[in-house]
This record gives structure tokens, sequence and C-alpha cells, in this order.
């Protein structure tokens, strides 16, 4: 997604305006003077006041516009740093979760270290993460329950929020 797209687009309608402007400026200044140097610097005044503001409304606007744009197909960025470095990606990577492609986490697989089997990982797993509120919990829970363990309540359970 070209950045500029929006703050080019508003640009070339703020130009032509602020130009309008300009040249309405210098034919009224000089069909009610005559004055030709007087017309030439009250019209520069305009396009040295003007083009300023114009590009000082027309960039915050594009980019409000721009993300805008790009929240309605999912994409978020937490900053405008982010958002300025965003035009030197070169490559894109997607999750395994389904965060990013879904919309929501999912679990896929259940890899096991040691000598406990992945069925019992996932069910300890499951039951601990069974009342909690979080995305990525509940995908651990909802993945239990597709291969058919159902976790079970556990007896203790206290959510800290913020503390993961």
């Amino acid at each position: 997604m070209d950045i500029m797209r929006p703050v080019i687009r508003v640009m070339l309608l703020a130009l032509p305006a602020v130009l309008a402007a300009a040249a309405l400026t210098f034919v009224g200044w000089y069909a009610a003077t005559g004055d030709l140097t007087r017309s030439l610097l009250t019209m520069t005044a305009v396009l040295v006041i003007a083009c300023p503001c114009a590009m000082g409304l027309a960039t915050p606007t594009a980019i409000m516009v721009g993300t805008g744009k790009e929240a309605e197909h999912g994409i978020l960025f937490r900053g405008g740093e982010h958002l300025e470095r965003a035009q030197h990606l070169t490559t894109v990577v997607f999750d395994k979760t389904g965060t990013l492609t879904r919309g929501e986490p999912r679990l896929t697989d259940v890899i096991a270290a040691g000598d406990t089997p992945a069925a019992q990982l996932l069910e300890l797993a499951a039951a601990a993460e069974r009342p909690s509120e979080h995305p990525l919990a509940q995908a651990v829970v909802a993945g239990a329950r597709e291969r058919g363990i159902e976790p079970p309540e556990p007896r203790h359970f206290e959510a800290v929020p913020g503390h993961g």
C-alpha cells in the first residue's frame, strides 16, 4: 500500500485552489489599482502564506484518510514512526496463529518436549487457560476442544490485568 497516495491526492486538490486564490488576488489588485508591482507582491504573499498552510493541512488530513483506509483493511499502526518506516518494507511475514489471517488467534500445533505426551500437555495448558479472557488463552482452550479434550476447571485462578 502506497502511504503517500492520499497525501498526493489531497495536495493535488489543495494546490490548484491556492494557485487560483493567488491568481484572483493578482487580478483583483491589478484591476483595482493598476499597480503591477503591488499586485505581484500581494499575489506572492498569498502564495507564501497559503502554500505552507495548504501542505500543513493536507498532510495530516491525508494521513488520517490513509490510516482510516488501512484500518478498514485490518492494518493498524501503533504510532507515526512505524507508519513512516512502512515505506521501506520489502517483506511482510504473517504469523501462524491466525491473528492476522483470520482476525483471531488459533492453535495449530502442539509440540511436547520431554516425556509428557502432547495430548496431556494440551489438557494441562487448556485447564490453566480455561477461565482466562485472553484471546491466546481462548485459542488454547478451543484447540483442545477441537481435538476432543475437555479441559477441567481449575481450582484456583486469578487474572491480573496487564501481567500476562
